[in-house]
């Protein structure tokens, strides 16, 4: 029996993925009527429509449910944290990659998900901020950071991931070393320096990235107050490029040009014109770039 006074509100990107989840919406929403939720739905239209839903409602429902890719993800926590809702959120992955989803151990399946997201308990989790913008699980540059925002939608649609590493294929040729310092945790014992010329370099809170990079090898607490950074320098030889690719597919980070730790804050003093992505999403590149750990800053139901 449906309780006027537990409100849902499930937020849909119609166009993510395979578009399974919007074949599914009756299913779906009858699932929340029987767990006794009163459920309404918003579709996203274009980018920020997300961010602004949570924005303006999520003080006003007891749970928010996102279905979509983690871009679509990454707007409704984002919209969350900067209107101070305490809502709690659940989420059915319906993208093309799912990193985050993989990281947090959700179902692969629409419907399984659907129902996590209102039977499952709630996990606190770390966020990052990116020079006042909030990211859910990764912020990157350098080689194959544009591939999640340069594959067409359609393409996205029907070939799902393999559209992702056709189109890193694409940009492998464009590869081109990137100078940068990174300053982590300064001015405490914990101060860490990397300088050098790099092909990728990540600030990571996930055990998936670009849904190829598997860090299962590390013990990674996705709500201890802490980012991954993760640093592939430009190798000098061809067999420190093939030490670098061996030592990334096995997922131990062993090689000698791969910087991997853990920091809290984290600057990096870099090109401006670098474009970087927050959770698969263009963001535009500045000469200095803050990162900071928010520790527990969402409850995500898993």
């Amino acid at each position: 029996m449906i309780n006027k006074d537990r409100r849902l509100l499930l937020i849909m990107n119609p166009k993510s993925g395979t578009m399974q989840a919007s074949k599914m919406l009756s299913d779906i929403v009858q699932k929340y009527s029987d767990s006794g939720y009163l459920t309404s739905i918003l579709l996203t239209g274009g980018r920020g429509d997300a961010r602004q839903y949570a924005m303006d409602y999520g003080n006003e429902v007891d749970r928010i449910i996102v279905s979509g890719g983690d871009g679509t993800l990454n707007e409704v926590i984002d919209g969350i944290v900067r209107s101070g809702s305490s809502c709690r959120i659940g989420y059915i992955p319906s993208g093309s990659t799912n990193d985050f989803a993989s990281s947090v151990g959700l179902p692969k399946g629409v419907l399984e998900s659907a129902a996590r997201a209102v039977d499952g308990a709630p996990r606190k989790l770390d966020i990052g901020s990116f020079n006042g913008r909030y990211f859910t699980y990764i912020a990157s540059f350098g080689a194959f950071t544009s591939t999640s925002y340069k594959v067409p939608q359609n393409l996205k649609n029907v070939l799902g991931h393999t559209a992702y590493i056709l189109q890193g294929i694409r940009d492998a040729v464009d590869i081109r070393p990137i100078h940068a310092r990174i300053i982590a945790d300064e001015g405490t014992p914990n101060e860490r320096i990397c300088d050098g010329n790099y092909l990728f370099g990540a600030v990571c809170n996930s055990t998936s990235v670009a849904g190829i990079l598997k860090l299962d090898h590390f013990d990674i607490d996705m709500n201890d107050g802490l980012m991954e950074v993760l640093m592939v320098k430009s190798p000098e030889s061809v067999s420190a490029l093939n030490e670098t690719i061996r030592s990334m597919i096995d997922g131990k980070l062993e090689a000698d040009d791969i910087e991997f730790f853990s920091a809290r804050d984290i600057r990096v003093e870099i090109d401006e014109n670098v474009p970087w992505t927050l959770d698969g999403e263009y963001q535009p590149g500045a000469e200095t770039i803050e990162i900071s750990t928010i520790r527990s800053a969402f409850e995500l139901i898993v």
